[in-house]
């Protein structure tokens, strides 16, 4: 901050401000300095993009030509390697009408693919106060001499003689189980061979019955097919001779039925007489609308009549009314 320079020194020789105080004016440093309150984005004395990955060349040293295009060479050569690689690699056949592809894990380990990330919550609480650790167990030092014993020779165990025994119970009992398991083999054997001999036998026997059974089988349904078609013929003679007889018995009573018949129908009516029909059918309707219609021309010719007679009437009346009034 600046101050004007009208000031006056008083008689103690501090010194007071006379204007009230403002800002300076600010300069810019540069010529081309942008505006206030702007981006510096848009400052075109920024560097955008990150640095360490600019080519910094050294004053000192130029670029060889040379390399620039031997690098340049590698690679375009290294791009045109890659692109007929993905031309010859086996392309995905296009997918049929109706149906779409989609991305299947070919990796020896399969993992669930999902947008939902799963996140566990792990808490772990330690004792606010721990106990003091329990005290060691209070041991007191050893002081006189330790108790000896006195062992004479043959006082303590004799393996060589005292295990005799017991070898001699195993090998006993060990022979005596292996001549009971042969044994039992032995029994085994002889069951085995009894029962394949028992089976032999009922398997004879079964193959027996079933020869007579399928033998008994063979005759009853022999008899039963005999049995029916002698039932069969028996009713188809009974039913001939029952159709003989019904034969006999229609022809008898049929030889004075149609005769009757057409006398009876006859009779009432159900045969019509052409002269009786063509009246019936022709000249009544006929008649019947004749005489309607000349019913009809009277009525007409009546009620005219009557409408003349009706005015004739009025006008009479009207007459005898005039002179009276």
């Amino acid at each position: 901050m600046a101050s004007a320079p009208n000031n006056h020194r008083k008689p103690s020789g501090s010194c007071t401000l006379s204007s009230r105080p403002r800002p300076m004016e600010t300069r810019s440093r540069y010529k081309d300095a942008p505006d206030k309150h702007v981006n510096i984005m848009y400052d075109r004395r920024i560097v955008r993009g990150n640095t360490y990955g600019q080519l910094v060349i050294p004053t000192t040293a130029q670029p060889d030509p040379a390399e620039i295009q031997r690098q340049q060479e590698i690679r375009r050569k290294s791009i045109a390697l890659k692109r007929a690689q993905e031309q010859c690699r086996a392309k995905t056949p296009e997918a049929l009408q109706g149906r779409k592809h989609i991305d299947v894990q070919t990796d020896l380990y399969l993992e669930e693919l999902s947008n939902v990330i799963v996140a566990t919550e792990i808490e772990c609480q330690t004792d606010a106060f721990l106990d003091r650790p329990a005290s060691p167990l209070f041991i007191p030092a050893k002081s006189g001499e330790d108790v000896a014993t006195q062992i004479e020779e043959e006082e303590l165990f004799d393996f060589d003689r005292e295990v005799q025994p017991v070898v001699e119970v195993l090998v006993g009992k060990t022979i005596e189980q292996s001549l009971l398991e042969v044994m039992e083999e032995e029994e085994l054997a002889c069951l085995m061979a009894q029962q394949r001999a028992f089976h032999e036998l009922r398997n004879i026997h079964l193959a027996d019955v079933q020869r007579l059974q399928e033998k008994e089988r063979r005759h009853s349904e022999e008899k039963e097919r005999r049995i029916a078609q002698q039932k069969e013929v028996l009713r188809k003679e009974k039913e001939t001779a029952e159709k003989i007889a019904a034969r006999a018995y229609t022809k008898q009573h049929l030889a004075d039925l149609v005769p009757t018949a057409f006398t009876s129908l006859r009779s009432k009516g159900y045969f019509d007489d052409p002269v009786e029909t063509d009246i019936e059918t022709h000249f009544l309707p006929w008649l019947m609308d004749e005489v309607n219609s000349n019913l009809a021309r009277r009525y007409a010719v009546r009620e005219l009549l009557d409408n003349i007679i009706h005015d004739v009437a009025q006008k009479r009346l009207e007459q005898f009314k005039e002179p009276e009034t």
